[in-house]
């Protein structure tokens, strides 16, 4: 069986990728970071991420909706709301067993709301993986990722951490987030990655050579944050054009395009709506041409590069008042 399909009935299953060439899941997931807090608290950047749902209840049965939707993987961290986030779906989840995957993170301290402190020391790593599996309430991690390298100590000390861990049965499959193709091929001297998670979207696209790097290595790149978009997908844009040829929403379409891309591509989008996460999954069934795929990859492009411009001089002109204040002028 190759690791872009899967052999679903008497047909090859293009919406399924085998991660580390054993573990099925469909290729839309759930990222559930967006369910810690409540409703009044920051979203998008500012999100702090630091308690649990403030209506338990409702995020229990959107988790269970994603499944009964299709979802077969969903994603969260040992960092969202402090564990929290973990055992919100060992609740949800535990009536389905081995029908759906869960993916975690460890590598981040949280020592208040706003802070992110990547902290890579083995042992730190291994209490955390023990703590995850408590939570979640099981005896293997599908898949534990890094949640970021530490530049504090070496790469094959952090991915050998993991390595042991999975050398004990205790983790299932090692991944990386936010990482480059050099980091990548470091950490594949220690031990086998079989997932990257890493931001990636239509207008983002640093990482482009990381998606290419995981597609011959037979690696799933796993993007977060996959339907952040720009002034590209106004109602006039190229992404409603898309959509409406397409028949499908501007959002599926921007999933469709990651889904598009390599047959290794698991986009993980977020939302607290029911409407939204089965909006999400019908982008499986949305088809673009070459052509549509193209389009969308340019205007894309030009739109990463048109807000990496915009930053550029808020930050320039941020400075300026800055060196103005500082300088009495």
């Amino acid at each position: 069986m190759t690791n872009d399909t899967a052999r679903h009935g008497d047909s090859l299953d293009t919406n399924v990728f085998h991660i580390g060439g054993d573990l099925p899941v469909r290729r839309i997931g759930f990222g559930t970071m967006r369910l810690a807090d409540g409703p009044g608290d920051p979203r998008g950047p500012e999100a702090r991420i630091w308690t649990g749902p403030a209506d338990r209840p409702a995020a229990l049965r959107l988790l269970r909706t994603a499944v009964e939707s299709g979802v077969t993987l969903f994603d969260t961290a040992d960092a969202y709301a402090l564990g929290a986030g973990e055992e919100l779906l060992a609740e949800a989840l535990r009536p389905y067993g081995d029908e759906v995957a869960v993916a975690t993170k460890v590598g981040n301290l949280r020592p208040s709301p706003t802070e992110w402190v990547p902290l890579g020391h083995p042992a730190y790593l291994r209490q955390q993986t023990e703590l995850s599996l408590r939570r979640l309430r099981t005896e293997r991690i599908d898949l534990l990722y890094l949640h970021r390298l530490d530049e504090n100590y070496p790469v094959a000390e952090q991915i050998g951490a993991l390595r042991r861990l999975q050398e004990e049965g205790k983790v299932r499959h090692i991944g990386l987030s936010e990482v480059t193709v050099e980091q990548l091929t470091e950490a594949e001297r220690t031990a086998p990655v079989a997932a990257v998670q890493n931001l990636y979207n239509l207008a983002a696209r640093d990482h482009d050579p990381v998606v290419d790097h995981t597609a011959a290595r037979g690696i799933a790149f796993v993007p977060f944050f996959p339907i952040a978009m720009g002034a590209h997908a106004g109602p006039d844009g190229p992404v409603a054009r898309v959509a409406r040829e397409a028949g499908a929403t501007p959002s599926q379409t921007a999933l469709a395009w990651l889904l598009h891309r390599g047959p290794h591509v698991v986009p993980i989008p977020g939302t607290t709506s029911e409407h939204h996460l089965k909006e999400n999954m019908g982008a499986l069934d949305v088809k673009l041409s070459d052509e549509q795929f193209a389009l969308l990859a340019e205007a894309g492009f030009e739109a990463g590069t048109e807000a990496e411009t915009e930053t550029k001089a808020q930050a320039d002109a941020e400075t300026e008042v800055q060196t103005d204040t500082e300088t009495g002028s």
